[in-house]
């Protein structure tokens, strides 16, 4: 499927680049959206493996013997 870039200066750009990398045009236009995609999805998945991780963390049951050096109050807000 074809893909068609009306804007001259993004052509400008693409074509900029690929001479500086000696890559194709579309290997660039290729990189360059893997990126986007890695720097937005990429922070979704990070953020759903931080999720898993902080759930694994909570199921450790709490130790009766367990030292905490810091008194709490009634909110559960250090004295």
């Amino acid at each position: 499927m074809a893909l068609q870039i009306a804007n001259p200066v993004v052509v400008a750009k693409v074509e900029r680049l690929a001479k500086a990398t000696g890559m194709t045009k579309t290997a660039v236009v290729e990189r360059a959206v893997d990126h986007l995609i890695g720097e937005t999805i990429g922070t979704a998945d990070k953020l759903e493996r931080m999720a898993a991780l902080l759930a694994q963390l909570d199921r450790i049951p709490e130790r009766p013997d367990a030292f905490d050096p810091l008194e709490w109050d009634e909110h559960g807000l250090p004295k």
